[in-house]
């Protein structure tokens, strides 16, 4: 019998077939694109380093871009703001619109430092008129990553996916303590109780632990959100001023 006539010869390996890139993603996706983008980074995270190593601990404060003054949101954003940067925290927020407007101008007119980090975004995202501080980043990464670096307390006000994304991101860098447990309040607790039910829920499958339920403290009201960040972090990490800066590598203070 030839075998190589064989009907049961096997089947020669198909080509594998290529996905064609897109000219859109081909840039981002190119070893050159690649290096040009840690660069970009690497130049973002220094430019963040140096406007806001030299402030005072600060309380980042998240919430929509899309809840305007005359909200009752927005003015407990505000007093919250006003009542932590009287306290001596500097407030941090993304320093756009909205609830963001609200926590640094609850800063500026109690005396405090607001500061901002913006994001270059195409249709969203204007600076707010209320910053001492102002770091502009293109990326989201390099950008969150300065919010929470030098905050040593987090207020969550109601806000949609960036809000929530930043929320988690803190959440997660305590539970994985790779970063300290640093207090986190979320006000606005009719908004937040959908939230609340399911951290519940993931305590009850046991996909969190009753510590991670803990990490979140659920108020309407702003003294005791103050109280609460006073006990669990200004005194806990006995909270002073940073380090005064270096006239020979050209830093000053905001």
């Amino acid at each position: 019998m030839d075998l190589t006539m064989s009907e049961h010869q096997a089947p020669q390996p198909k080509k594998r077939s290529r996905i064609k890139r897109s000219r859109r993603g081909l840039e981002e996706r190119s070893r050159l694109g690649n290096l040009r983008v840690v660069v970009e980074v690497a130049f973002e995270m220094v430019r963040g380093f140096r406007r806001l190593h030299f402030l005072d601990p600060c309380v980042a404060v998240f919430g929509s871009a899309r809840i305007a003054e005359g909200d009752p949101v927005y003015e407990r954003t505000r007093k919250v703001a006003s009542r932590l940067a009287a306290r001596g925290f500097s407030i941090v927020t993304g320093g756009g619109p909205g609830l963001m407007e609200a926590a640094n101008r609850g800063a500026r007119e109690a005396g405090g430092v607001s500061v901002g980090c913006t994001i270059q975004l195409p249709h969203e995202e204007r600076s707010n008129d209320f910053l001492d501080v102002h770091v502009d980043f293109e990326y989201f990464l390099t950008r969150k990553y300065m919010l929470l670096k030098y905050s040593y307390a987090f207020v969550v006000m109601p806000g949609g996916f960036g809000t929530v994304d930043e929320l988690f991101e803190a959440l997660t860098l305590i539970q994985t303590e790779k970063i300290e447990r640093f207090p986190i309040v979320l006000m606005g607790q009719e908004y937040w109780e959908p939230l609340r039910m399911q951290l519940d829920r993931m305590l009850e499958t046991g996909t969190i632990s009753a510590k991670d339920r803990d990490l979140v403290l659920f108020t309407e009201d702003v003294e005791e959100a103050v109280r609460h960040i006073e006990a669990n972090a200004v005194a806990r990490f006995d909270l002073e001023p940073h380090l005064e800066p270096s006239r020979l590598l050209g830093e000053r203070r905001p």
